[in-house]
């Protein structure tokens, strides 16, 4: 214990003395892909045994999905108090093998959370992460929704700045550890969070690096993080690893808020024409790194990429929402203190009831039977607070649906949830800011509405809980204008390559907008056909374009949306304007998802 305290306290002092002159790595190109299961030859002085247990993604998912994302391949799974349930089960399968366990996370444990969380500044989810023993972490993307310094509040404790200690028993942090090694103080030039940890296994150090993706801000409110720079992930990777080795820390993990995606999602721990930027990622890495834990793609997955001298790392994500927890076991060589062998596997949280033909039990409305025989008491009580506070909000009536609408992505990029939500921002700014259009970032359509009830309610209302999980950023509704010529170039900057657009993003279109976009021409040349309301737009014109304020300063890439003019901020939040329309009259239906049109 003393050693492990000590180690704990020399890292960050001695690691930023010596890190002006550790050397750099180059990125290597990637090679073939293989199956999750790597030995890296025999012991040269004995073994340790230990047992890596991680999640990512888990944006507050204190309550079990509902709806479509109820189940993992038809397995009813998540929610908080089955995900302890699962952790507890694993660590105790882990300690009868002889196996010490940690429990790590990559990212995005906060932010784009559901009212049971984000009513309270996501102190629910940090005070549940420590319930359920998560250890150490990497920042993601959505740790900065509300900002770097609400993040280093969700570390530190204290009360809101704004809205106090809201539960009333105040708040105490983070008891895990947040690592932030490429999100570097512009005053500082230091990272604003611990860049490593290390962890003792039996008398053989292991140090974690974690980080956030370089491109975090593309996607994140600019207003929050306008003091700090992101650094590359490989030259972060790799600095701070031989920080590590310098200090005789050899057995290395990278947490990074980046990943991939399988080509099928049929097996959770699978490696299926793996893809995505954690590939390049890996491949630039130290040797040393043998086990990368990523998220940020929401995909689980299960793979060796190799590093930068063809090494193989095992490269895993377990999806989100708590779903799925990824058991690695490994050994550690005690005399080189390198990792000797590493395999993983999703386990799925399972929440449901079995019938004795192996299907799951559904209630009347179709949902999940919940099964209580795998609750963990601690955790439920925890989170039992938190909804039993915010249950008067989040179970009040908001409107009415006529049948599922969902965030799926149709050929065209349209989703038939993004239409509605559009049309929700056009209806709420028309008459005050003489709106004509809207549009809306796909990114910000959170989750689907499902027409059966979640709760006590009848099918097809629509609670304000609900509606919150699908608008849950708290974003201010804008409206500027715009010529012609801009709307265009605007909707240019959907595609990769033009103004500096690196990934494709197909904004959702408010009624009465409509165009054509060509799969094969060139940047910037892909529009044809631009009509509002059946008239060709005038690109001398001008138009008032509605949008959140995450566009309108120039999130995921659109810097074009930052360009307006005579801007103005209506009342409220998004979440105002898309509960007022579904109460605004009858029963609101999907979108048809028809407004864009691809050629080719």
């Amino acid at each position: 214990m003393k050693r492990h305290i000590l180690s704990r306290l020399a890292v960050p002092a001695l690691a930023l003395a010596v890190i002006a002159v550790v050397p750099q790595a180059q990125p290597a190109a990637a090679t073939g892909l293989a199956p999750v299961s790597v030995s890296y030859g025999l012991p040269h002085g004995g073994t340790v045994k230990g047992q890596f247990l991680s999640y990512n993604d888990f944006h507050g998912a204190i309550d079990p999905p509902a709806g479509s994302g109820a189940a993992v391949n038809g397995t009813p799974a998540g929610g908080v108090e089955y995900l302890a349930t699962w952790l507890k089960r694993l660590r105790a399968e882990g300690r009868a093998d002889g196996r010490s366990t940690l429990t790590v996370g990559a990212g995005d444990l906060i932010g784009a959370t559901p009212l049971v969380s984000a009513a309270f500044h996501d102190e629910p989810t940090i005070e549940l992460m420590n319930e359920v023993g998560l250890q150490v972490s990497s920042v993601g993307n959505h740790e900065f929704d509300e900002g770097v310094d609400e993040l280093i509040r969700m570390q530190r404790g204290g009360c809101h700045p704004v809205d106090g200690c809201q539960d009333g028993d105040g708040f105490r942090g983070a008891k895990f550890t947040y690592l932030a090694a490429n999100t570097i103080s512009k005053k500082t030039k230091l990272p604003i969070l611990p860049p490593i940890d290390i962890k003792i296994v039996n008398g053989v150090p292991v140090g974690f690096v974690g980080m956030t993706l370089e491109g975090t801000p593309g996607i994140v409110n600019p207003a929050g993080i306008k003091n700090v720079t992101f650094a590359d992930e490989v030259e972060t990777a790799n600095k701070w690893g031989n920080v590590l080795k310098l200090l005789g820390v050899k057995a290395q993990v990278l947490l990074v808020h980046e990943g991939g995606g399988q080509s099928t999602n049929a097996d959770p721990s699978g490696c299926a024409g793996f893809s995505g930027p954690i590939v390049p990622i890996v491949a630039g890495l130290n040797p040393e790194f043998r086990l990368v834990v990523s998220g940020h793609t929401h995909r689980f997955y299960s793979c060796t990429l190799p590093t930068r001298d063809g090494t193989q790392a095992v490269v895993t994500s377990a999806g989100s929402n708590g779903q799925l927890i990824t058991d690695i076991d490994y050994t550690l060589d005690k005399r080189t203190r390198k990792f000797g062998a590493i395999t993983a596997k999703n386990v799925i949280v399972e929440n449901g009831v079995r019938n004795p033909n192996g299907t799951w039990q559904v209630d009347a409305a179709g949902a999940f039977v919940k099964n209580p025989a795998t609750v963990d008491p601690k955790a439920k009580k925890v989170a039992d607070k938190y909804r039993t506070a915010v249950a008067p909000i989040a179970n009040r009536v908001v409107g009415q649906i006529t049948g599922d609408i969902v965030r799926d992505a149709k050929p065209n990029g349209e989703m038939p949830l993004g239409d509605v939500i559009a049309d929700a921002q056009l209806a709420y700014t028309r008459t005050s800011a003489g709106a004509q259009l809207a549009l809306m970032n796909p990114g910000g359509v959170r989750a689907s509405l499902a027409y059966a009830p979640s709760g006590a309610e009848a099918p097809g209302a629509v609670t304000y809980g609900e509606a919150f999980t699908v608008q849950p950023f708290n974003n201010l509704v804008v409206t500027q204008t715009f010529t012609g010529a801009q709307i265009k170039n605007v909707l240019e900057q959907q595609f990769v390559g033009f103004g500096g657009q690196t990934t494709q993003r197909i904004l959702q279109p408010s009624a009465g907008l409509t165009y054509t976009y060509s799969t094969s021409a060139a940047p910037g040349s892909k529009i044809s056909n631009l009509a509002l309301n059946g008239t060709a737009i005038d690109p001398a014109a001008t138009y008032r374009v509605t949008t959140n304020d995450f566009l309108a300063n120039g999130g995921d890439g659109f810097t074009n949306l930052s360009q307006g003019t005579d801007r103005t901020t209506a009342p409220g939040f998004d979440i105002d304007a898309f509960t007022a329309h579904l109460g605004a009259g009858a029963p609101v239906a999907p979108g048809l998802a028809n407004r864009i049109t691809v050629g080719a």
